[in-house]
């Protein structure tokens, strides 16, 4: 109740705010009560601003010794009955991986948001990139899907924080939402939403005595506290929780579910934008900070008569691979600007029969629009 008196009060409000901020505030719209992380530049505005106001909704906030146990504080809060989420750069991103995959066995629904910096090791530390794409699907070791976001705004970054927090909670599963940081650290318009209207999806719990980790293909949670007692184990287990590592058939069934829940919902969790690709003959597919110059450069070679559509991606993981097969069938080249040296890049040309061109840039600097101009032209003659 105290949650959402407070939040009430920003009803409507249109604020100037950073990216960073905007993933805080929206975490506390989705409900988030805990919060643990350690400051690593360019994401400890986020912890910043959580460590003010998560007291102000009963919430609690935990600067952590490192990232490998914030994560570990986060897991523990939610079997405890907390909607939690962590936040971090580059290296600390790199520590979590371990949690990551625990979270992905012990199905632990938590909102992990990853601001990208320039590397590999410490790098550039203040300079954002998004060198961290892959590293957020394959990053743990061993078969498991992954849902990753990345906003491209502040009010998007507003917006897919909720989102995240409403798939972990749907999938019972870790949610990444891959910021870099430039969209963590610009300063853009936000509108606030009536909280009353937001759609919220709560935690399904189990109602009755069951097992917590099978019988059907997303299981309710029995948390810490409730009357059934629940054993959460990252080993391989039994539906019922209950540590089984040497039976071949417990791993397969377990493993398999853990990847078909994402795997087989991929429609209904991929989300992108399409500009301009009712007549295209190329077709620019960009993401996250890298977008905004991508769309500038498509406006300006459709104004000088070029047919070039665009294609936005929102979730990166799973990957979007029936909307890159159906426009790349339609194309004779694709260009693909990012903040690296060709992560998304390679994974498109995994569905497609045409040219993918990357169009990269490392060293903590932006695109510009006239820079993805000039690639485009020089590859199209």
């Amino acid at each position: 109740m105290k949650r959402t008196v407070y939040l009430k009060t920003l009803k409507n409000q249109t604020r100037f705010i950073q990216g960073d901020e905007a993933a805080a505030s929206g975490a506390l719209f989705a409900g988030c009560n805990f919060f643990a992380g350690y400051p690593i530049t360019p994401a400890s505005e986020i912890a910043e601003l959580m460590a003010g106001e998560l007291p102000k909704v009963d919430g609690y906030y935990i600067q952590m010794e490192d990232e490998i146990a914030s994560l570990g504080a986060v897991i523990g809060a939610v079997w405890a009955g907390g909607k939690a989420m962590t936040a971090t750069s580059g290296p600390g991103f790199s520590l979590m991986q371990e949690n990551i995959g625990y979270a992905c066995m012990t199905e632990t629904p938590c909102v992990i948001v990853n601001v990208q910096r320039s590397g590999p090791s410490t790098g550039q530390a203040t300079k954002g990139a998004q060198g961290d794409i892959m590293q957020a699907r394959w990053g743990t070791h061993g078969d498991h899907e992954m849902i990753a976001v990345s906003p491209n705004s502040i009010q998007e970054t507003f917006d897919l924080t909720i989102k995240a927090f409403n798939l972990s909670e749907k999938y019972r599963h870790p949610v990444i939402v891959l910021m870099d940081g430039e969209i963590g650290h610009i300063r853009e318009r936000i509108v606030f939403p009536d909280i009353k209207k937001l759609d919220i999806v709560p935690r399904k719990l189990a109602q009755e005595k069951c097992d917590p980790f099978g019988g059907m293909k997303i299981p309710p949670m029995i948390e810490f506290g409730m009357k059934h007692q629940v054993h959460v184990t990252g080993s391989t287990h039994k539906s019922n929780g209950m540590r089984d590592v040497s039976t071949k058939e417990v791993h397969d069934e377990l493993v398999r579910r853990l990847c078909d829940k994402i795997a087989t919902s991929r429609d209904e969790i991929v989300m992108f934008e399409e500009k301009f690709t009712n007549d295209m003959e190329f077709l620019v597919i960009s993401y996250g900070a890298s977008s905004r110059p991508s769309k500038g450069a498509v406006l300006a070679l459709r104004k000088d008569g070029m047919k070039i559509g665009l294609l936005r991606l929102i979730t990166l993981w799973p990957f979007p691979d029936k909307i890159i097969k159906k426009c790349s069938a339609r194309v004779k080249k694709i260009f693909v600007p990012e903040m690296n040296l060709g992560q998304i890049s390679r994974e498109i040309q995994r569905f497609c029969n045409v040219d993918v061109i990357p169009v990269s840039k490392i060293g903590g600097v932006p695109h510009t629009i006239s820079e993805i101009v000039i690639k485009i032209r020089e590859a199209v003659g």
